[in-house]
């Protein structure tokens, strides 16, 4: 049988497995609580599973290996700030939101936020901010996913990105739509498995290739030789730069650390829809193993394929993830681990058009449009898979409009605008008891501002927005807060130990 064909029968029937799981599922959504968290009954593995597989997307599985490919050891930065912030929102956020979600009732992230501070005088201005940043920054990320499908159907089988684009969503729409959080969660869960099966299997199989392959036919015989023969910069722990310049790279690198802290909403949305503390406590576990065993074997695939090809060997880095598996594995196992990469993909794209759609059905189109009139639940339902499809839409079309062949750059882009503001809102809102809600608002404004502004100057070539973008939003919670403290009402926070 052609290796194309074999991989041809492994994503089809993946996906066709795939939509099956998702359709059963949605078939459990009857009111738009359902859809939006699952009636916050999803079993503590489940979440965990799903939280995975919606963080790590296309940027794990082909960004993250491009990234270490082409950079070498200072990727070690980035992986140790991602698996540091994962770990740290799961044993000292997760849990607080789940409490926070079931005693406010809260149906999305901003939901939360505006139900917190039901009090204040900004409570709708919390809700109209927080989901158009989410929307505006979720169109990138989304974007992010589509064309890392592209890429990915593209080293399967050569198909022109454009049509890659198209079927990527032609995918991920259907079962979206029709099942909403339920059936998004569960798919997610089989495609963290494979997901992880992919980051462990491929960097072992890989190690053992180079190591016992013919002499002339790697570029290097380990993943020490090849980065020391591929220059300094990529042995080097600071991109070459000394002093100053060095730590600001490293600190730049580490600072994807700061949107784990909250500032995800489609990563919160797992916390808040955990059943109970004792599923809670079985998710952080596998959560937690997964990141640290996910960002290892990641950052071990792009230099696998260092060793493998030279550095330089590739116009696109980013098909070094794909090329590597296709090349080091038996053809049904290299299917399978590049499917891996489209259930990456997969996972994120379908969790951002629920989160989309929830946040404008629940903190836009309710309080704003509908002037929280109440319809029956049968047409809450319809009106979410309708706003489902609008958003699948305009997703796809983004691409063609603003187009963008690095992953890695898009969801940095993203990942700051959005984790910044969120990150502090989400923060001082359960640990500091005189947050206001209008200090909510104007942490968000001047937070998503200041990064995107930073992102679009020269400085953040020297010190990313990542990083700095978390300033001005600090600021702005401290000053708004003082402020407004006593003329804005609040609830006082109730921090517990465990």
């Amino acid at each position: 049988m052609q290796d194309t064909t074999l991989r041809l029968i492994v994503l089809i029937g993946y996906l066709v497995f795939l939509m099956g799981v998702g359709l059963y599922q949605g078939s459990k959504a009857k009111s738009s609580a359902d859809y939006n968290m699952g009636g916050r009954n999803i079993p503590g593995w489940a979440a965990a599973l799903s939280e995975r597989a919606t963080a790590e997307s296309a940027w794990c599985l082909v960004g993250f290996p491009g990234f270490a490919y082409s950079a070498g050891l200072v990727t070690i930065w980035t992986a140790l700030g991602l698996a540091l912030g994962n770990i740290i929102a799961w044993t000292a956020i997760a849990k607080r939101m789940r409490k926070e979600a079931e005693r406010y009732d809260a149906q999305t992230y901003v939901d939360w936020i505006a139900k917190r501070h039901n009090k204040s005088k900004a409570a709708t201005v919390v809700r109209l901010v927080g989901s158009f940043i989410i929307i505006f920054m979720f169109a990138f990320y989304v974007e992010a996913q589509i064309i890392g499908g592209g890429k990915t159907l593209n080293a399967l089988f050569g198909l022109n990105p454009t049509t890659g684009i198209l079927l990527t969503m032609a995918i991920i729409v259907p079962y979206t739509v029709w099942g909403g959080f339920q059936s998004v969660v569960y798919t997610d869960c089989i495609q963290s498995i494979i997901m992880i099966f992919t980051l462990v299997i491929v960097p072992v199989i890989g190690i053992i290739y180079i190591a016992n392959a013919p002499a002339g036919t790697v570029y290097a015989h380990s993943i020490v030789e090849a980065l020391k023969i591929s220059g300094p910069t990529y042995s080097n722990w600071s991109y070459g730069l000394k002093g100053i310049l060095a730590g600001m790279a490293i600190a730049s690198e580490f600072a994807w650390i700061v949107a784990y802290l909250g500032g995800l909403p489609h990563l919160t949305v797992r916390f808040m829809s955990i059943r109970d503390d004792k599923q809670y406590k079985i998710g952080r576990n596998i959560a937690c193993i997964w990141t640290v065993v996910g960002y290892t074997g990641a950052v071990l695939i792009g230099l696998v394929g260092l060793a493998i090809f030279g550095p330089g060997a590739f116009s696109d880095a980013e098909l070094i993830m794909p090329t590597v598996c296709l090349t080091v594995l038996p053809p049904f196992l290299a299917a399978l681990c590049v499917t891996g990469a489209i259930a990456a993909m997969i996972s994120t794209a379908d969790s951002m058009l629920i989160v989309t759609s929830s946040e404008f059905c629940e903190n836009i189109l309710k309080p704003a449009i509908l002037k929280g009139k109440s319809i029956e639940p049968k047409k809450e339902l319809f009106i979410s898979r309708c706003v489902t499809v609008v958003v699948g839409l305009a997703a796809t079309v983004l691409p063609f409009i603003i187009p963008s062949n690095m992953i890695h750059n898009i969801v940095s882009f993203a990942w700051a605008g959005m984790g910044n503001p969120f990150a502090v809102v989400t923060c001082c809102t359960l640990f500091w008891d005189k947050y206001t809600g209008k200090a909510a608002v104007w942490t968000m404004v001047v937070g998503f501002l200041g990064t995107v502004l930073w992102q679009i100057s020269p400085m953040n070539a020297y010190l990313n927005s990542r990083l700095v973008g978390v300033i001005p939003a600090l600021i702005a919670a401290y000053v708004a807060t003082k402020l407004t403290y006593k003329t804005d009402g609040h609830d006082a926070v109730e921090i517990t130990a465990n």
